[in-house]
This record gives structure tokens, C-alpha cells and sequence, in this order.
């Protein structure tokens, strides 16, 4: 598995003890920035960055970082095949990976520490997708997201 991680300037502190933990836990990552404490970038681009690595197969779950993680899970769900959950109990992130197969998880480094971060990182990424049942509605999703659900 590799892990596209990013992040805008109110998630830099959170990105680099996730990255530290992913290096740790010997699970690849591309990093897609921010790259210093006092760099600037819009939530957007941190979903954008680490999405299209998704999209195109470079990676194959994301953690994508801003100050509350609202925001970067609204801008990845804009992307296609993507199903990005904002997380901050261990309960939602295990049950996004078991029930809708999520590939993105988004974090605010204002909502959650790093030591809960690391661990609800852990769930995500650990967390094999149930399929059963749950893949009618991820299917439901993708549909839906072609507009093609009435």
C-alpha cells in the first residue's frame, strides 16, 4: 500500500508526526506538501494534489490534512472516485473503511492531536473493506457521482 498525504499551512505539524508515524510503521507515502511551517496553501490544493495520486493509481489511500479536515474532504469528494470521510473517532475511522470503502481520510490538526491522529490513521489504514451488502452502496455512490441514480 502507499499513501498520498498532504495538507494545507494550518495542518503542517499534523502532516509531519503522521508522515513520521508512516515511516515508523515502514507503509510508503508520497508526500504532496506543504513542505515548511511557514509555507501558504489553500485546502483545495492539499485534496487536489493527493486525489489525482488516487485517480491515477500512483496511490492507493490518502490522509489529507487542514484545520478542522472539513473542508479538504469537501474538496476531494468534488473529485472522481473519490470517498473522502472527515474523521476524528475511531469509530468512523474503521466503519468508513469496513462499510463505504472510503480512500481518503481528512483530519483537522485544530479538531485531533497527533497521538489520535496516528491512531485513527492506523484504523483507516488497516481496515479491510467488508464488501458484502456495503458494495451495493459504494456502488450507489459511484453512480450517483455519473448521475446516473433516480
Amino acid at each position: 500500500m502507499k499513501v498520498a498525504i498532504s495538507c494545507d499551512h494550518a495542518a503542517f505539524a499534523l502532516k509531519e508526526a503522521i508522515r513520521a508515524h508512516l515511516e515508523e510503521r515502514g507503509i510508503q507515502y508520497h508526500d504532496f506538501g506543504i513542505y515548511a511551517a511557514d509555507e501558504k496553501r489553500d485546502y483545495p490544493y492539499a485534496s487536489l494534489y493527493a486525489c489525482r495520486a488516487i485517480q491515477s493509481g500512483e496511490c492507493d489511500r490518502g490522509i489529507v490534512l487542514c484545520g478542522t479536515g472539513v473542508g479538504v474532504s469537501m474538496a476531494a469528494n468534488k473529485l472522481a472516485g473519490i470517498r473522502a470521510a472527515c474523521c476524528s473517532d475511531s469509530f468512523s475511522a474503521k466503519y468508513t473503511r469496513a462499510h463505504n470503502d472510503a480512500n481518503v481520510l481528512c483530519m483537522g490538526e485544530r479538531v485531533v492531536g497527533a497521538g489520535l491522529a496516528c491512531q485513527l490513521a492506523d484504523l483507516f489504514l488497516d481496515t479491510p473493506f467488508e464488501g458484502g451488502r456495503h458494495a451495493r452502496r459504494v456502488e450507489q455512490i459511484a453512480a450517483l457521482e455519473r448521475g446516473e441514480l433516480e
